[in-house]
């Protein structure tokens, strides 16, 4: 979940490379319901109450998904407290956008 374009588009560059796909959605209240992701990630530069939406995000999951905040690494703070809200990792910006296949190996192995 992010409202940041050119990062959800050069992620999904990324994920189509690895034989993944990445569904983009902008905010915690679109995201749907009814089909768990293997893996959300959730920017918490672009969530107004990022524990909102990890709790939104851990739905968004289900039981066996895992849920990885991410954000600006200056932003240490909100990223330890996505964890304490329940994230199951946290993750700079660029280690995200440039580490995404190790960050997925990481939370989710196959």
């Amino acid at each position: 979940m992010s409202s940041d374009l050119m990062a959800s588009s050069r992620l999904a560059g990324v994920a189509r490379g690895l034989g993944d796909a990445l569904d983009v959605r902008a905010s915690v209240a679109v995201a749907p319901a009814d089909a768990p992701y293997d893996v959300v990630l959730i920017d918490v530069q672009s969530c107004p109450d990022p524990t909102a939406a990890i709790a939104r995000g851990r739905e968004a999951a289900g039981a066996a998904g895992k849920v990885v905040a991410f954000g600006p690494h200056v932003w240490k703070e909100w990223l330890e407290a996505a964890v304490a809200a329940g994230a199951d990792a946290a993750a700079t910006r660029g280690e995200v956008m440039e580490g995404l296949a190790a960050l997925l190996d990481r939370v989710s192995p196959k």
